[in-house]
């Protein structure tokens, strides 16, 4: 209880301007957010020059040029980490993807949120952020909910934290959410949708 208020006091101050409280909030903060990189590593291929130490220390540097951010608390905080972390992920694949030629769309199950191979191939997870873009037009909050289920590890609770909505709210959206992705995802290759089971 008592790191979880040093973060919060943390964030408050780095909400208020004081960048230089990110030196103070990252040994704090280092662990998971390690385990956040290596989630959203896992399956990538064994040559990727991107490890979960550099994903990190990327995530930090964005991290520290965000501006005007009201942190909430720490929820909050991973949340926005895990999503510079995808993003960074993204431009990587998109830059892997302008050297090669062609490459289709390849169908990313999403019948559990552990098991979703988010970095099985550039293709994957390009088709998920297109995915997810389309879902965030529609509604944000929902694509929200998938970013802190599926790339930062939350569970419902923490999502619900982090978002600011109640837990009822997070399994509703997160119930639709993985069903709609699994068809926009299977319609781009013809594959059969895994059954959205909620999870815990």
């Amino acid at each position: 209880m008592e790191e979880r208020d040093d973060i919060t006091g943390l964030l408050r101050e780095l909400s208020r301007g004081r960048a230089e409280v990110l030196d103070r909030l990252m040994p704090i903060v280092y662990d998971k957010l390690r385990r956040i990189a290596h989630a959203q590593l896992r399956g990538e291929r064994p040559e990727h020059t991107l490890n979960t130490t550099a994903l990190v220390h990327e995530a930090y540097l964005k991290l520290v040029n965000v501006r005007q951010v009201e942190w909430r608390d720490r929820a909050h905080f991973f949340a926005v980490a895990a999503r510079l972390m995808r993003r960074i992920l993204i431009d990587y694949a998109r830059a892997r993807q302008r050297e090669k030629r062609g490459g289709d769309a390849v169908h990313v199950p999403l019948a559990e949120a552990q098991d979703i191979p988010l970095g099985r191939a550039a293709d994957d997870l390009l088709a998920l952020d297109e995915a997810l873009a389309r879902l965030e037009t529609q509604s944000e909050r929902q694509c929200r909910v998938v970013e802190c289920r599926c790339f930062a590890g939350m569970t419902v609770e923490e999502t619900a934290a982090a978002l600011g909505i109640s837990v009822a709210t997070v399994k509703r959206d997160w119930t639709f959410s993985r069903a709609w992705l699994n068809r926009e995802l299977a319609s781009s290759d013809g594959s059969p949708v895994a059954d959205a089971q909620p999870s815990p």
